[in-house]
């Protein structure tokens, strides 16, 4: 199986590469999990809704460019279906069974995702209403990810 996380922006600070690398690691015996960045749209701190618009169009062009026709596409968008950590864990084991071998999750940057993103997306989901900073999602969501693997091997690790 593999598994592709799609984001925008850089990682900077060091340990979340390190927290992130740790979960790659973890997950090699699962899953082949390839990190996926790519820029974000600079942009100055005050923007109208129609140039936050055009940000969020501009990365959303740059994330659809590394989806594949055949990925079922997991959006993280605040206003998402919220699934437990075992309800996540069988869908996924759901989508396996039924023939999806290509899992992406995209995380968009600091404006969130685009239209477009959302509306090539199988499924947009939430980790709740919390609005977490983009790259600390990232590192959120290697250790979900690593998680609902243990949780379908029957492993302790989620308990």
């Amino acid at each position: 199986m593999k598994i592709q996380i799609i984001s925008v922006g850089k990682i900077k600070k060091k340990y979340l590469i390190q927290g992130i690398e740790d979960y790659t690691q973890r997950l090699k015996p699962f899953c082949t999990l390839q990190l996926i960045e790519v820029p974000d749209e600079k942009a100055p701190e005050k923007l109208s809704a129609a140039q936050k618009e055009q940000v969020k169009s501009r990365e959303g062009e740059r994330i659809l460019a590394k989806i594949h026709a055949e990925d079922y596409v997991f959006a993280l968008a605040i206003d998402g279906q919220q699934y437990s950590s075992e309800a996540l864990a069988a869908q996924v084991a759901n989508l396996v069974t039924y023939g999806h071998s290509r899992l992406v999750f995209v995380i968009g940057g600091s404006l969130g995702l685009s239209a477009s993103v959302l509306q090539r997306a199988n499924q947009a989901i939430s980790f709740g209403r919390l609005t977490l900073p983009h790259q600390l999602m990232r590192l959120v969501l290697c250790e979900q990810i690593y998680r609902l693997f243990m949780i379908n091997a029957g492993n302790p690790y989620h308990k």
